[in-house]
């Protein structure tokens, strides 16, 4: 990916560091309520020690009935609630019995953001503990959905509204959030949310269920995270006449006035915060990549994190598949900044440890888009992400014919289109392939290439089979498979933890490959034994904990790290850093 950023900037690296544009980053904790452990003391500080009914009211700090009678008596709470206490735990085991009884995800989600709103360790002590039944209500597939009626379930405020009626006024707009210790925003515009389309200012739900993430999975206090929507307008037709929408009322801004606005944000992000982590979910992603990669802290998911995710399980299943990464030839459906993002950096791998030309690794990759095969007869007609993957070869018009042309051993789908896999395609890549790897990676699940039961039951039981939304286990000629998953929350948590904790003040592609082998060794041989080429969630907060400590050594390596020194035993560091969403005692 740095290679395609660098011919887009002209020759100019991510490590070119310009004294001017780099700020000191690190782990900041105001009030030492983190570095407390979980049986000392702490102040229940707002802007004033909180108490009273005003205490009930503050989501970071309310515990409800599980307030002892001592912080009763202290904080003025007598009266103010019901005589009986109940323990975290009790609480937790109430507040999942009640959230079980809902039949519709969206009414799953509702709950889960009002009891963020409400008390906010304990949303946290549910998701961690609850990690493979809640992550699909608080995130993908439930949290398109929610998007999508953002603005009919709208209740309060959760992150920063950017407008085009702020331009001008953005770093006064950055000051009115509460908090001053930020260390990772996460940003969308809205345009293209899950494959959904353009969801305008109801894009909302993507920064504010990521950053849960990166809590709950990667350790991020919640008070250091802040979700932005730059709203620019929408071209969704059926929002702009919906009487409740939430955002700007006119056709998406593109162009100049679109250019200026982020410049406009990013130079006041900096200014108000300092070098802090921004996670972009936008739609031109290439091009701000290369714009401010070499100026900010950028990374985006859905190019940088589904591909080092990807990375993670192609390498993983080298164990059930046997050869290394060079031994291996992949064929992609979708050829969007997706798709050449995970190609670049398996090609980038692949010369790693082959210490072969970057331009050679790519020839064992093939990508197809609309128009079929890219092949070096279409070259002048390609978009620039596209042209290093035109190789020689005749044209071929359909994905069909390049399994056949080509024969994979590696099919992955990220072309935003369900069912593309079709019977004759999977019987074509079994047929040359003892265990043809299929990963199906458009969300949400209506838009996959083929299901979890396709790919089983289509190879005769013989796929390794990995899916960007979740697919239950399959039965299949007296055997069960469980499909893995190929979620970007196995990495970003652990990746953003790590930069914080470093201090880095740049993303490098050998960061994420660093977050993809930490995450190809927490696969143990029960997974493999299974069929999973990813590790089981309910480890999640160990696994990011690993990230981090590799990402943060990368970091330190590479020379962008200005936390020093540097720790001495970095997985140990990342794990004490590490929120948690167990109850303080109050003084």
């Amino acid at each position: 990916m740095e290679s395609t950023m660098k011919e887009m900037r002209g020759g100019e690296s991510v490590l070119d560091l310009d004294p001017k544009t780099t700020v000191g980053g690190g782990v900041e904790d105001v009030y030492g309520e983190d570095c407390a452990t979980e049986d000392q003391l702490v102040t229940p500080w707002t802007y004033s020690v909180a108490s009273g009914y005003s205490l009930l009211r503050d989501p970071h700090h309310n515990k409800g009935l599980a307030f002892t009678e001592t912080e009763r008596d202290s904080h003025y709470l007598r009266g103010l609630l019901p005589p009986a206490l109940l323990t975290q735990q009790l609480q937790e085991k109430k507040q999942m019995n009640s959230i079980r009884k809902y039949q519709v995800p969206l009414q799953k989600y509702m709950a889960m953001m009002d009891l963020q709103e409400r008390n906010e360790r304990l949303f946290y002590k549910l998701l961690i503990d609850n990690v493979e039944e809640l992550l699909p209500v608080v995130y993908t597939p439930t949290v398109g959905e929610a998007c999508q009626k953002y603005g009919s379930i709208f209740r309060r405020s959760q992150g920063l509204y950017i407008s085009l009626k702020e331009k001008g006024k953005v770093l006064d707009v950055l000051k009115n959030w509460p908090e001053r210790s930020i260390q990772v925003i996460v940003v969308t515009d809205g345009e293209r949310i899950l494959g959904l389309g353009d969801l305008g200012c109801q894009g909302m739900g993507i920064p504010v269920g990521k950053l849960a993430l990166y809590t709950a999975l990667g350790g991020v206090r919640p008070s250091a995270c802040l979700p932005v929507t730059i709203d620019v307008g929408t071209n969704n037709e059926e929002l702009l006449k919906d009487e409740f929408y939430i955002g700007l009322r006119q056709r998406r801004a593109t162009g100049q006035e679109y250019a200026d606005l982020l410049h406009e944000f990013m130079s006041a992000v900096k200014q108000n915060y300092g070098e802090k982590f921004e996670d972009f979910a936008n739609h031109n992603a290439f091009t701000l990549l290369a714009k401010y990669g070499t100026s900010h802290l950028v990374f985006n998911d859905d190019i940088q994190g589904t591909a080092s995710v990807v990375l993670a399980g192609v390498v993983a299943a080298l164990k059930l598949l046997g050869g290394t990464l060079a031994d291996h030839k992949f064929l992609f459906l979708g050829a969007g900044e997706a798709g050449t993002g995970i190609a670049e950096l398996i090609a980038l791998e692949m010369s790693k440890q082959t210490k072969a030309p970057l331009e050679e690794t790519r020839k064992k990759i093939w990508l197809v888009d609309s128009k079929g095969l890219i092949v070096s007869s279409r070259k002048e007609s390609l978009q620039h992400f596209k042209k290093p993957w035109a190789h020689d070869h005749e044209p071929v018009k359909d994905l069909l014919g390049a399994v056949k042309a080509i024969k994979p051993t590696v099919l992955i789908g990220s072309s935003g289109v369900g069912r593309t896999f079709t019977k004759e395609i999977i019987e074509a890549i079994a047929s040359f392939n003892e265990k043809p790897l299929i990963m199906a990676l458009s969300n949400p699940t209506s838009q996959s290439e083929c299901t979890a039961e396709e790919a089983y039951t289509w190879s005769q039981g013989r796929a390794i089979f990995a899916s960007g939304s979740p697919f239950d286990p399959v039965e299949y000629n007296g055997k069960t498979f469980l499909p893995g998953q190929a979620n970007n929350a196995y990495i970003f948590p652990g990746l953003g933890l790590g930069l914080v904790i470093s201090g880095a003040i740049r993303v490098h592609d050998d960061m994420l490959l660093a977050a993809s082998e930490a995450l190809a060794n927490q696969v143990t041989q029960e997974n493999f034994d299974k069929g999973l080429i990813y590790p089981p969630f309910t480890n999640i907060r160990k696994i990011s904990a690993h990230i981090a400590a590799n990402v943060a050594a990368k970091a330190y390596e590479l020379g962008v790290a200005t936390r020093l020194p540097r720790p001495a035993d970095l997985l140990k560091y990342a794990e004490s850093c590490m929120y948690s969403p167990v109850y303080r005692t109050y003084r």
